[in-house]
């Protein structure tokens, strides 16, 4: 203490005397507080920086030094902490530090977004309760947008979440809720906002599984939304996207969005949903063309999407379509662009080979099910968590494997190579026989 004292002493006599004015009715002594409790903040004694720093406070203009607000935040952080059991402590000491955000928010324009958001956060990890977080929270992203950081809205996605289901708000109050939060977090990640784009994903999981999102509350929410402004972009797009994950794809109202989406923005995301939408209405061919159209308008940089696409292309030609060939054509670039996917890639291609009606003597009318074992054991190798189903299957096909004798009377024996060519798929594999 005597060292501090010390300094404090050289401080003191050190102060230029001091206009009034800048520093307020009684200059001398703002400047001293001032410069006291800085040394001590410069040196981390927020302890002993505590009282010098509330003395300037008390003093001081609060336009006359912004750091005088910035400090005191650091200290008040370090007491919220120190107070952490003495919950009436502890909850005075919080008010007084997003306090000072809303000081600093007002008397330095210049940072009216960074006080505000940093406010935001600190409600984020201070205060507890939904509603409070859930109140602070929307009113800050209402005054600085998408500004905001990208946890502050997940965490006010979560407090809605937590309102709803407390019966704290309605279930219009948290589609009203997500959809302006969506509308923000667009913005920023139109401006190339990465971080932002993670928080939306959180966002929407949320939202999807609140249980609030169901076809007939979207619908009744969307509908004057749509009637009133049918050609803008980013509300249709925010529209069509939540009633294809609600798989509320055969309302009307999809009709209508998706629709509407495909004339005012002709991309890769308005093609899928326009295949959405066939699919839904069973209409097959113009549901492919679609998707077809979509992965055409993906670009090289968009690689894990496109090959979703694909994939997702592939399972359609199969079972809605019937271009067997092509479905394992589509499985195979999707592999190509994301090997992440091969594991169902392959049981895909596997399962196709295993439905194959193949003419010829009693080998060639079974050898897909060579092919379709093949693709069963590569797709558990690159996938372990389908290794049960691939195994069903394998221990399906094998049933279903020449008899040993009957090969051997077309001149094939096991482990010999054999090309198979049926209903315009071709592979090599080799022979496996039943013994029995």
């Amino acid at each position: 203490m005597k060292r501090v004292t010390i300094i404090l002493l050289a401080l003191a006599m050190a102060l230029p005397a001091m206009a009034q004015g800048r520093y307020g009715k009684d200059s001398a002594e703002c400047v001293k507080y001032l410069s006291y409790y800085s040394e001590l903040v410069k040196q981390n004694n927020l302890d002993e920086a505590a009282p010098f720093w509330r003395k300037a406070m008390s003093l001081c203009p609060v336009k006359v030094s912004q750091n005088m607000l910035i400090h005191g935040q650091k200290i008040l952080r370090y007491e919220i902490k120190k107070n952490s059991k003495d919950a009436a402590r502890r909850a005075e000491l919080v008010d007084t530090l997003l306090l000072l955000h809303e000081m600093r928010a007002e008397n330095f324009p210049k940072y009216y977004a960074k006080s505000l958001d940093n406010k935001a956060i600190d409600m984020v990890t201070y205060v507890t309760d939904p509603e409070q977080q859930y109140k602070g929270l929307t009113e800050i992203i209402g005054k600085i947008g998408s500004e905001a950081s990208p946890v502050v809205f997940v965490k006010q996605m979560q407090a809605a979440v937590t309102m709803y289901k407390d019966g704290k708000i309605s279930a219009d109050d948290l589609m009203n809720n997500y959809t302006k939060m969506v509308e923000l977090m667009d913005a920023k990640i139109a401006a190339g906002s990465g971080e932002m784009a993670g928080a939306k994903q959180d966002v929407e999981t949320m939202f999807a599984d609140s249980g609030v999102a169901s076809c007939d509350n979207l619908v009744a929410l969307f509908t004057p939304r749509y009637q009133a402004n049918p050609s803008d972009k980013a509300s249709l797009s925010a529209m069509v996207k939540m009633l294809a994950k609600s798989e509320c794809t055969n309302t009307q109202l999809f009709l209508q969005t998706v629709e509407s989406l495909s004339k005012v923005d002709p991309s890769a995301s308005s093609s899928y949903y326009l295949y959405k939408l066939y699919s839904s209405r069973d209409e097959n061919v113009q549901a492919a063309a679609s998707l077809e159209n979509a992965i055409s308008l993906l670009g090289d940089e968009e690689s894990t999407e496109k090959a979703d696409y694909l994939f997702e292309l592939a399972t359609f030609y199969f079972k809605k379509v019937g271009r067997n060939a092509a479905a394992i054509d589509k499985a195979k670039e999707a592999v190509q662009l994301n090997p992440a996917l091969a594991g169902k890639a392959y049981l895909l291609i596997g399962t196709i080979w295993g439905s194959q009606k193949c003419g010829g003597n009693e080998v060639e009318a079974r050898a897909q099910f060579w092919v379709a074992t093949d693709y069963m054991n590569k797709a558990k190798a690159a996938d372990p968590s389908l290794e049960a189903d691939a195994n069903n299957l394998i221990s399906q096909y094998h049933r279903y494997f020449p008899n040993q004798a009957d090969a051997f009377m077309y001149d094939v024996i096991d482990g010999q190579s054999f090309t198979v060519s049926c209903g315009g798929l071709r592979e090599s594999t080799t022979v496996r026989t039943n013994k029995n």
